[in-house]
């Protein structure tokens, strides 16, 4: 089964710094980047999402300012495909799903930030539109969020997220994905 990673918005403004933060980030990251990896020395597809904010009254992403540059710890590589979108959704005003097709992919694993979020959007679109969904949850991260006056715990967020993702796909640790994936990356390019 042709099989895509999408490494969605390790962007610098979550990162310490950054001008907005998640829990930690660089824990994600490094997990993401081990699937990146993998799939760049497997000749396996994947693909960079970068968010970069449209809205005038944005606060981070912003076009042209550092903060919505790839993050090192899952650099982007001169000549790898790089998606750019304006929406929580990767799939959404992109050319994410024909690029998929384009290579006749039929299943993506989903990494990066946040997972309450643009990781969510992508999953649920990405199972939607018909593909296998693999979410490698440790290489995922988000923030502490509010609600009527209580704080939920990112850890809390993130497992919350998860568990519903649950219904879209599989949900696994990286290590996991990269034995799943084990003998297959090598062949993925020759069918």
């Amino acid at each position: 089964m042709k099989t895509a990673l999408l490494v969605i918005d390790i962007q610098k403004d979550y990162f310490p710094g950054g001008k907005f933060e998640l829990v930690n980030p660089l824990a994600a990251a490094r997990k993401a980047y081990m699937l990146l990896q993998c799939f760049r020395e497997h000749g396996g597809y994947h693909v960079h999402i970068q968010h970069i904010s449209l809205d005038p009254n944005a606060t981070f992403f912003i076009k042209g300012d550092h903060g919505s540059d790839i993050h090192d710890s899952a650099a982007h590589f001169e000549g790898e495909p790089i998606v750019y979108k304006h929406k929580p959704n990767s799939f959404l005003n992109t050319n994410l799903l024909e690029l998929l097709k384009g290579w006749d992919v039929e299943r993506v694993v989903i990494t990066g930030m946040m997972s309450h979020m643009c990781v969510d959007a992508t999953a649920r679109a990405a199972s939607d539109l018909g593909f296998k969904v693999i979410v490698a949850e440790d290489a995922c991260a988000t923030r502490d969020l509010k609600f009527d006056g209580t704080v939920i715990p990112a850890d809390h967020v993130h497992k919350a997220f998860m568990a519903a993702l649950k219904s879209y796909g599989d949900v696994l640790k990286t290590e996991e994905v990269i034995a799943l994936l084990a003998g297959e990356l090598p062949a993925a390019q020759k069918s």
